[in-house]
């Protein structure tokens, strides 16, 4: 009986440890159409090189913009704007890139929008949380 015990306390260990994992990659895949990214909430480590694929399904052009931390965008988006951009790339309708960039080194959420006109006043939205590595 104890033989059962002692195993079944090493498997509960187990299932806990892996709970307490770190859920962030380097490596990030986004899906682009009108008005949405997916998946819309992304978690990256500080500091680090992050590999981004864009896809864009949509039938304009859309963008990956990566605000600073802290600043939130104006709507409509605009010039005024540029000076808060942390990163930004765009890709053409129907289009695929892979990019790299490395992730902020402030831990917190970025708001990540489209700067595409009329693409922030219809919500396209996602965050960006970066965390110690």
């Amino acid at each position: 009986m104890k033989r059962y015990s002692t195993l079944i306390v090493i498997l509960l260990a187990a299932l806990f440890l892996s709970g307490c994992a770190k859920k962030y990659s380097t490596e990030l895949t986004v899906d682009m159409a009108e008005f949405m990214y997916s998946p819309a909430e992304f978690t990256i480590p500080a500091g680090q090189e992050i590999t981004l694929t864009l896809t864009n399904k949509g039938a304009v052009v859309h963008e990956f913009v990566i605000m600073n931390f802290g600043k939130a965008v104006s709507v409509p988006f605009s010039d005024d704007d540029e000076g808060n951009i942390y990163w930004e790339h765009e890709v053409q309708p129907g289009g695929s890139e892979t990019v790299t960039f490395t992730a902020p080194s402030d831990i917190g959420d970025y708001e990540v929008i489209c700067g595409t006109a009329g693409h922030i006043e219809n919500n396209m939205r996602a965050t960006l949380t970066v965390v110690n590595p």
